[in-house]
C-alpha cells in the first residue's frame, strides 16, 4: 500500500511515534511518505523517510511556562495556517495514498475525507476544551467550539488510535474523553516507541545516572538549572542533560564533573536504557518511551497545560515515577532521585510496564489495522 503520513510539528513527540509506525510499515513492504513542517519534517528526512512541506496548522503562544490555547487558535487563524487545505489536496492527487495517517494534524483528515481516503487519527487527548475551564466567558465560547471541532473530526476518521496502553494502564486516560459513536472506533495500540528495548544496544555511562530531557530553553531554564545544582550535591550519581538544539551549552558555566550538558541527541534510546531515572517534562510520547524501556520518570509538567499536568499527575498515581513543578527545590530533586533509584517497588512496576509494551507491540499493532483496512478496500473493489 502506499500510505501518507501527516505529522503535526508542534513538539517532537508526534514525530517520534509516527517514525515508529513508518519503519514497522516500510519493513513490511509498504510505501511509506510524511506530511510534516519545520524540524519535524527534517528529522523525518534524516531517518530515511520522504518527507513533503505542508502548512503549519498551530501556532504557539505562550510565556512563564504556560500554553495559552486561546491565543494560540487565533494566532494560527491570523497567520491563515488553516487555508492549506488546497496544498494538501493537491499533494494527495498527486501521492494518491490508499490510507491516511493523522496525528493531531487535522487538515490531513479533511484532505484525506475530500478524496474518499480512509483516515485514522493518532492522538492522546480528546478533551482540548479542559484548557479553557473557568477562564472567562470568551474561553467557554471558544471551549465549545473546540469540542464540537472534535466530535466533528471523530465523524469523518474510520479510527482513532491512541498510542497508548490499554485501560486500566492508560497514561493518558485523564485527558481522553468519547462518545458512544466515537468509542466503537478507539483502538489502544500500546506505545509507540522509536526502538524495542531488546534492540537497543546502551551507550557506556557512568553508573547510576540520570538523562535529563527537560531542555534548558526559554522558561524552562530555572529547572535544567536545578538539575544541576542537584548534581552538584552528590557526586556519585552521574547526569546527562539535554538542553536543546538552540541552545549553547556554555552558557550554563562551570558544571559539576558528573554532569554532561548535550544540545541534542539523535537517538536517545540508547541514553534511556542507560539511564536509572530520566526526568522529562510532562509530553505524553516521552513518557511512553520511558515506560517502554522500564525507566522510571520525575515529571516537570508545564505550568496551566491540563495535558501534560494530567499525564504527570497518573505517572505519580500509578507509582510509575514522581511529579515536580518548577518551585521544587534542587534538594528535593535530588531526594526523589534517590527513592526512584532505590525503592524496589518501582523497579518492579517498571518491568511490568516493559514488558506489557512488548508484548502490544504498538507499530506492529497499527500496522495490522492498516493492512486489514487494505485488505476489505480491495475486496470492495
Amino acid at each position: 500500500m502506499i500510505i501518507m503520513i501527516f505529522v503535526c510539528g508542534e513538539g517532537l513527540g508526534h514525530t517520534s511515534r509516527c517514525i515508529s509506525i513508518g519503519k514497522e510499515l516500510k519493513s513490511a513492504g509498504h510505501c511509506v511518505h510524511f506530511g510534516a513542517y519545520g524540524y519535524s519534517k527534517e528529522l523525518i528526512e534524516r531517518k530515511g523517510f520522504i518527507a513533503h512541506e505542508v502548512p503549519s496548522e498551530i501556532t504557539l503562544v505562550g510565556k512563564a511556562g504556560t500554553l495559552n490555547l486561546k491565543r494560540s487558535i487565533l494566532a494560527s487563524f491570523k497567520r491563515g495556517q488553516f487555508l492549506g487545505l488546497i496544498r494538501l489536496h493537491r499533494l494527495l492527487r498527486r501521492i494518491r495514498p490508499d490510507i491516511v495517517i493523522s496525528d493531531s494534524y487535522y487538515m490531513g483528515i479533511l484532505s484525506a475525507r475530500s478524496r474518499s481516503v480512509p483516515c485514522y487519527l493518532i492522538l492522546n487527548q480528546s478533551n482540548m476544551e479542559e484548557f479553557f475551564k473557568g477562564k472567562g466567558v470568551s474561553s467557554k465560547i471558544v471551549a465549545e467550539i473546540v469540542k464540537k471541532f472534535y466530535i466533528g473530526m471523530f465523524k469523518l476518521v474510520d479510527n482513532v488510535i491512541i498510542p497508548d496502553y490499554p485501560p486500566p494502564h492508560t497514561v493518558c486516560r485523564k485527558n481522553l474523553e468519547f462518545g458512544s459513536n466515537t468509542l466503537r472506533k478507539v483502538l489502544y495500540c500500546g506505545p509507540l516507541a522509536g526502538m524495542s528495548f531488546e534492540k537497543t544496544e546502551a551507550q557506556p555511562l557512568s553508573s547510576p545516572h540520570v538523562l535529563c530531557t527537560v531542555g534548558g530553553f526559554g522558561y524552562r531554564e530555572p529547572i535544567f538549572r536545578k538539575v544541576i545544582d542537584a548534581a552538584a550535591m552528590d557526586s556519585t550519581i552521574n547526569y546527562t542533560l539535554l538542553c536543546g538544539p538552540s541552545v549553547e551549552p556554555s552558557v550554563f558555566g562551570t558544571i559539576p564533573e558528573n554532569v554532561q550538558i548535550l544540545r541534542f541527541i539523535d537517538d536517545q534510546f540508547p541514553y534511556l536504557k542507560a539511564s536509572d531515572v530520566v526526568i522529562a517534562p510532562g509530553g505524553h510520547s516521552t513518557m511512553m518511551e520511558a515506560l517502554s524501556f522500564g525507566i522510571p520518570m520525575i515529571t516537570v509538567p508545564d505550568l496551566n497545560h491540563s495535558e501534560q499536568q494530567n499525564n504527570a499527575s497518573v505517572i505519580e498515581e500509578d507509582g510509575l515515577g514522581k511529579k515536580i513543578d518548577y518551585s521544587t527545590s534542587p534538594g528535593e530533586i535530588l531526594e526523589y532521585i534517590r527513592l526512584l533509584m532505590n525503592d524496589e517497588t518501582y523497579r518492579i512496576r517498571l518491568a511490568g510496564m516493559r514488558e506489557m509494551a512488548e508484548q502490544l507491540n504498538g507499530a506492529a499493532s497499527v500496522r495490522r489495522e492498516l493492512e486489514k483496512c487494505g485488505d476489505i478496500r480491495r475486496e470492495e473493489k
